[in-house]
């Protein structure tokens, strides 16, 4: 589910394709998407036994993944070593303030398989992006969300 209201337009990473643009400011600290509809999470193995999948898939948490191959517009979130959201637990949040217009992007690596690398690279940077260990990724979105929290001036 997106929370705030969106579209979907070209990129303006090269080569992405389309991308997810706010079309309403949001909040450092705000949830962008939250996961639902998820009946079923799979085992990375059981990822791996369908290749036809493995581009579909998600790392949930430890070594389960969702799937959804009939492509959400969440799928429209494109990568960055800069991002705009953070990638956690499968919520992505506003890594700062967002205007309207923004486009929502997330670091790849915590969604990948542990040293799984993407087909394609970083174009901001040329690095290449690889999966990172459950453990790095958990410590460092942790890290990084209560930053966010610790700077953002939310209210309910």
């Amino acid at each position: 589910m997106i929370v705030p209201r969106y579209r979907i337009d070209a990129s303006r990473i090269t080569g992405a394709g389309k991308g997810l643009f706010l079309e309403e400011p949001v909040n450092a600290g705000r949830i962008i998407t939250a996961p639902d509809t998820i009946d079923k999470t799979f085992r990375l193995d059981e990822v791996l036994a369908r290749p036809d999948l493995m581009h579909a898939s998600a790392r949930w948490f430890e070594d389960r993944y969702t799937v959804s191959p009939d492509w959400p517009d969440e799928c429209y979130i494109n990568h960055s070593f800069e991002p705009s959201g953070l990638w956690h637990l499968g919520f992505v949040f506003a890594t700062h303030d967002l205007p309207a217009g923004a486009e929502i992007t997330v670091d790849y690596r915590h969604l990948l398989p542990p040293g799984q690398e993407e087909d394609f690279i970083d174009t901001a940077t040329g690095e290449r992006i690889v999966g990172l260990s459950w453990y790095e990724s958990l410590m460092t979105t942790t890290r990084a969300l209560a930053h966010v929290l610790d700077s953002a001036s939310l209210t309910d």
